[in-house]
């Protein structure tokens, strides 16, 4: 599965059972009618009952520029979790937080929990959204972090 392409994100949430956030790939829409997604979380981590318990999430799509917090969300970096909360990146606007420079925000309520190996598949039905123009989207492939350009590719028989 290293060879498969896919947007980095991060998944936030808050409420009674604590506030954290994890790094993430594997991400999908689902349906766009009820806006859904799905969000896969392994089940030894220590954050996904805290996500389940609370029910409410952030998706956070990374841009280009947002390598060090991927990295900070996946633990890698080993900063706290409390300090990565305090930077100032974060729209408190919402009941669980979302990143002020993210290409796309969504919050959202989880409606249906599938166990699926080592993860939880959570579906979660999206509520509001908002998504910013250009930029450039992280990727993660073969084991590394890319920047993805937002230029199409011309086929070769387009070009006049």
């Amino acid at each position: 599965m290293a060879h498969l392409p896919a947007a980095v994100n991060i998944l936030t949430t808050d409420g009674p059972n604590g506030r954290c956030g994890i790094t993430l790939s594997a991400v999908c829409s689902v349906t766009d009618d009820p806006p859904t997604v799905l969000v896969c979380v392994n089940r030894s981590s220590a954050m996904h009952d805290v996500f389940k318990a609370n029910g409410r999430v952030g998706l956070n799509v990374l841009g280009g520029e947002q390598q060090e917090l991927a990295l900070h969300f996946s633990g890698a970096t080993k900063v706290p979790m409390a300090e990565r909360f305090a930077w100032d990146v974060w729209d408190r606007t919402h009941d669980v937080p979302v990143l002020k420079d993210a290409l796309v925000t969504a919050v959202g309520t989880i409606k249906h929990t599938v166990p699926m190996g080592s993860h939880s598949v959570l579906f979660v039905d999206i509520e509001q959204i908002r998504t910013l123009t250009g930029g450039q989207s992280l990727v993660y492939f073969n084991r590394a972090f890319h920047r993805l350009d937002a230029t199409p590719l011309v086929p070769e028989g387009a070009r006049s």
